[in-house]
């Protein structure tokens, strides 16, 4: 069993990721949580940023209500902020801030207007500290994310496939893509620790094709291991059928059902994981409370699926999917990227 309390060690690996953000004695740092946070990481981002001589200050809101009929889990789409005016204007004015928030302002509506005055912004993923402290920043993975991210930026046309069926087209042309090596340190821009990962945006309409989670793929939301295939269909962004004959595709069809929201079956974000130190087995030796999966996002040469909320496509909800999976091929406009679950040249 792991104990949630403050350690030395803990404190030098938040210290670590905090320098690594441009921390500056005197800068104005907030930190954001609601009351469902998980404390002890609040309290690991004050002590690190109180140890560099930053000027700290805490903003912490009250979880909102339960507002829709299943839980929702690991969206990065807090709604803790509420749209609170004096919340936003703390947080736009603030030099970095540690968001400890337990969902993640990546999706967050306020996010824009935090980020245009210039404030950076470190999600903080809501894991149990030793998998922070496991995945610290690794100076050599910027490199390799930025050429990732670069090749995504000029590539017009994503395929997808995979030895269990998977066969997607994606339109990347006017994709904006996304990517976090585990900090920042440039004013106006947002990442998340963990980091490691290629992402793209889709406009509206542009995946099409066969998904099929294979066994050992996973499905974050759920915090789960597949047991059995699922094979989706998708059509313009949306899932428009789902088969399978085991627990794992009925799951999903309850999940996605209970929403009542078409935009739940849309596509978010696909891309693939980039950092070397993160493992797809680890999810087995965590308790789901003590764990957020961003890990498994970042797994390196993961194809990662996500379906919910795309600003790019106008799509906003808090139904959401991700779906690392193993052993696929991601080209760009043909030339390979990840062959058979494995990065390939410049970023492996």
């Amino acid at each position: 069993m792991l104990v949630e309390k403050i350690e030395a060690k803990w404190i030098e690996a938040f210290t670590a990721t905090f320098t690594r953000c441009g921390v500056q004695p005197g800068d104005v740092c907030a930190v954001l949580s609601e009351s469902q946070s998980r404390a002890v990481n609040v309290q690991l981002a004050d002590l690190a940023l109180q140890g560099l001589g930053a000027r700290v200050f805490h903003v912490t809101i009250p979880s909102p209500r339960q507002k829709v009929p299943v839980p929702v889990r690991s969206t990065g789409a807090s709604d803790a902020i509420g749209g609170l005016q004096p919340v936003i204007d703390a947080l736009a004015g603030s030099v970095l801030v540690a968001d400890c928030t337990v969902e993640g302002l990546l999706h967050a509506p306020e996010l824009p207007a935090i980020l245009g005055k210039g404030a950076r912004v470190l999600m903080v993923s809501n894991e149990h500290p030793e998998l922070l402290e496991r995945l610290q920043c690794d100076p050599a993975l910027e490199a390799k994310v930025k050429a990732g991210t670069k090749m995504l930026r000029a590539a017009s046309t994503m395929t997808v496939t995979s030895p269990g069926g998977t066969d997607l087209v994606i339109d990347v042309a006017n994709a904006p893509a996304g990517s976090s090596w585990g900090w920042t340190d440039r004013p106006g821009t947002i990442a998340h620790w963990p980091g490691g990962l290629c992402l793209a945006f889709p406009p509206a309409g542009s995946v099409n094709g066969t998904l099929v989670l294979d066994t050992g793929d996973v499905n974050l939301t759920f915090k789960r291991y597949l047991e059995s295939p699922v094979r989706c269909t998708v059509e313009n962004d949306y899932i428009v059928d789902i088969e399978g004959t085991g627990l794992d595709a009925a799951l999903m069809r309850s999940y996605l059902e209970a929403w009542g929201d078409k935009e739940a079956y849309a596509v978010s974000h696909v891309g693939w994981g980039m950092n070397p130190a993160a493992r797809w087995d680890t999810l087995v030796m965590y308790d789901k409370s003590q764990v957020n999966g961003t890990e498994l996002r970042a797994f390196a040469g993961n194809f990662l699926y996500s379906t919910g909320a795309n600003e790019t496509a106008g799509r906003h909800t808090l139904g959401h999917f991700d779906l690392p999976m193993k052993g696929c091929t991601v080209s760009l406009d043909g030339t390979p990227v990840v062959v058979d679950g494995v990065l390939q040249g410049e970023l492996a």
